[in-house]
């Protein structure tokens, strides 16, 4: 097993939106019975074939850090938390969509992990508007995974689908919406089974297969937000 090589993909969200449940899911193919806070940082590994199928295929590791906290903590917290930022392959934002706030928050989550900032209330504005731009030019690669859609009535959910629509063309990420209390939202062949393998190929190849000087571990880059450009009018 030590002899696989491996990618470290941070899981972030607010506290309470399912993070726990759904690595659980992704690493034990299991649903996680009595799901609990996650103080500092919990890590599960995930075993992926890379370009499954083809005579480039090859098995890797997965590495998921669970990161507790909250977005409103400590910036003693905060500061606490930028250690397990380091060396960081890929991102899981994680959020409720049941609660509009957790959606809001993975704006704040990003700018925290990929700025190492311990302080994320301060941000950076170009000409008052959201630069979405930066998220193009992003070296790690984000996934938007929307939990609890078992929750939204049937009437809401065109509304909800709409809003985690311009989140994941925000961030120029890809977005599943689960149930991790249900394990065939990513039972093989899905869409969504399709996006998660798409997803860690891509943190693969970023980095063992890119020679770009920035895909290097620590590499930062202060990215563009205004919050009162967010689509949650």
């Amino acid at each position: 097993m030590a002899s696989l090589d491996r990618v470290k993909v941070l899981v972030l969200g607010d506290s309470g939106v399912g993070k726990s449940s759904l690595v659980h899911l992704l690493c034990q193919n299991q649903v996680l019975g009595n799901p609990s806070w996650t103080v500092g940082c919990s890590v599960d590994v995930r075993v992926q074939d890379y370009k499954e199928g083809t005579p480039e295929e090859k098995t890797y590791y997965i590495e998921l850090w669970d990161v507790g906290g909250s977005i409103g903590s400590a910036s003693s917290i905060k500061s606490t938390r930028a250690v397990f930022y380091n060396s960081v392959n890929g991102i899981m934002l994680v959020h409720d969509l049941t609660n509009k706030k957790s959606s809001q928050n993975l704006y704040r989550w990003s700018l925290e992990a990929l700025n190492k900032d311990s302080s994320p209330t301060g941000v950076i504005v170009s000409n008052g508007d959201y630069d979405r731009e930066q998220f193009a030019e992003n070296p790690v690669p984000l996934l938007l995974i929307g939990t609890k859609f078992d929750q939204i009535p049937e009437n809401k959910r065109n509304e909800v689908l709409t809003r985690t629509a311009f989140l994941s063309e925000d961030f120029n990420a890809e977005e599943i919406n689960l149930d991790c209390t249900n394990p065939r939202y990513l039972a093989a062949g899905t869409s969504n089974a399709v996006k998660l393998s798409r997803f860690f190929d891509k943190v693969i190849e970023k980095r063992y297969f890119t020679r770009d000087p920035s895909q290097m571990p620590g590499f930062t880059d202060r990215k563009r937000f205004n919050f009162k450009s967010l689509h949650y009018d």
